[in-house]
């Protein structure tokens, strides 16, 4: 069944679950769009999209109007969106830093940094190439750490810039893959063999229209149950900014 947040006049909000494809790819399989206008009682036509094993806030319009509308706030960086990730390794940040890598075109359906690996510094701030090319496309993520542990780190994600897969490589290319990235990851280490990617798309903020957030699923995988800070707690996440 699925769940839909939040529906009014040419616009409908939807909880994507995670592991089934938002459009129909060459496995066959059944995917999201071909069960939604059962769902809706009406035909959805297409925003934005999520990778297939993200889960989390998925907006559809339902009028070519609303359509253009949210199509012209994307590509003008007005919606602003938030990701939980959990990645391997600890990664502490100082309050928000940046994630400043150009993302090219890489191998097969891969995606990389338009540089190389070595020449990724981290100043005060985020990260960076130390001699910036030419041939790949401006990508921004913010990124806060919410809790961490030698083994694996909770961040509050926000990506200034939608480029296909930019949260996935970003942090690979930084040297902490999302867990259950077997795309991105080293598909033989311990953190890949999670049962499902841990990115979860939290939050939305649309210009005119509202603020729309899912519940964390699979909480027991994002979250650590031992961490004090209240905002480890599933519920208290879409406080954070």
């Amino acid at each position: 069944m699925i769940e839909i947040l939040h529906r009014q006049a040419g616009l409908a909000v939807v909880n994507k679950p995670a592991g089934i494809s938002l459009l129909a790819d060459r496995s066959g399989a059944p995917c999201l769009w071909d069960a939604l206008p059962d769902a809706l009682g009406e035909r959805p036509l297409l925003v934005h999209r999520l990778d297939k094993g993200t889960s989390g806030v998925l907006l559809v319009a339902l009028s070519v109007p609303f359509q253009q509308r949210l199509t012209r706030a994307f590509q003008r960086r007005e919606i602003r969106k938030y990701y939980l990730a959990r990645v391997s390794g600890s990664l502490l940040t100082v309050g928000t830093e940046r994630i400043d890598l150009p993302l090219r075109k890489g191998r097969k359906s891969r995606y990389r940094v338009a540089g190389p690996r070595d020449e990724i510094r981290r100043d005060p701030g985020g990260w960076r190439l130390s001699r910036p090319g030419t041939d790949g496309h401006a990508s921004l993520t913010r990124l806060r750490t919410l809790e961490a542990s030698p083994e694996s780190t909770l961040l509050l994600l926000s990506p200034l810039t939608g480029r296909t897969h930019q949260l996935r490589v970003h942090l690979s290319w930084i040297g902490h893959p999302i867990m259950g990235d077997q795309l991105y990851g080293k598909p033989s280490a311990p953190a890949q063999q999670a049962p499902r990617l841990l990115l979860h798309c939290h939050r939305l903020v649309v210009p005119g229209a509202g603020a729309f957030s899912a519940s964390v699923p699979d909480a027991d995988l994002f979250f650590d149950p031992a961490h004090s800070q209240p905002w480890s707690r599933p519920d208290a996440v879409s406080a954070q900014r």
